[in-house]
C-alpha cells in the first residue's frame, strides 16, 4: 500500500517518541521511504540512531546541518514528501503550527509543507498530559490546525506517562499506520 511513497515523519519531544520508532519501522516495512525530522527534545528521549536503523535513512535534527549542504534542507525534505506525519505531536508543536512559529527544523519544515497540508496529506498524532490536552489554548490550537487541513488521529484514553488515566495517550502505531494507508490510497487515486 505504501510502496514508493515518501513519508516525512516528524517526531516532537513527548515521551511517546519511543512509539514513533515502531511507526517508522512499520512504514518502512510497508514499502515507504521514510525521512525523519526530530526536535532537540525528541532527541533527549529517543536517539536518532534508532530511526536510522529502522528506516535505513538519515535523520535530520537541525536547521543548520543537513546531509545535502547545497540544498535548503527543510525545503528539500518537503519537496520529496508525499505525506507528512507528526508522531507524537506535542502541545508545543501543535501551538507552533497553529501560530506560524518556525524556530526549529520541524516547525520550519511544517510551515513549508503547506501544499501537503491543504491537500489532506498531513497527519498529527497528539500526545500529552490530559490537563494539557484539555487546556483551552491547546484546544484552540487543535481547532486551528484542523481548519488549516491537518488530519488528527487521537489522542486516546489510557494510562499516561505521569501515571494518571485520561485522554492524551498517543494512538498506537498500528492505528496511525492504518490512517496513513487511507491517506496514501486517496493520493494514489488522485495520481491515476
Amino acid at each position: 500500500m505504501l510502496d514508493n511513497l515518501n513519508i516525512l515523519l516528524g517526531v516532537s519531544g513527548g515521551i511517546a517518541a519511543y512509539k514513533a520508532v515502531d511507526l517508522a519501522g512499520s512504514l518502512t516495512a510497508a514499502g515507504a521511504r521514510v525521512n525523519t525530522v526530530m526536535t532537540e527534545n525528541a532527541c533527549r528521549l529517543v536517539g536518532p540512531k534508532s530511526f536510522e536503523a529502522v528506516t535505513c535513512s538519515a535523520v535530520f535534527t537541525s536547521l543548520w546541518s543537513t546531509s545535502e549542504e547545497y540544498k535548503i534542507g527543510h525545503i528539500a525534505l518537503v519537496d520529496r514528501a508525499d505525506i507528512v506525519v507528526v508522531a507524537p505531536a506535542t502541545a508545543n508543536i501543535i501551538g507552533k503550527i497553529a501560530n506560524g512559529i518556525c524556530d526549529d527544523l520541524l516547525s520550519t519544515t511544517l510551515c513549508v509543507a503547506w501544499g501537503l497540508i491543504k491537500s489532506g496529506a498531513a497527519l498529527l498524532a497528539p500526545a500529552m498530559n490530559n490537563n494539557m490536552w484539555n487546556n483551552p489554548a491547546v484546544q484552540r490550537n487543535v481547532k486551528t490546525v484542523k481548519e488549516r487541513g491537518f488530519q488528527l488521529i487521537g489522542p486516546v484514553e489510557g494510562r499516561l506517562a505521569c501515571g494518571t488515566e485520561g485522554i492524551g495517550r498517543m494512538s498506537e502505531p498500528k492505528d496511525i499506520l492504518k490512517t496513513i494507508e487511507k491517506i496514501a490510497s486517496k493520493i494514489k487515486k488522485r495520481k491515476v
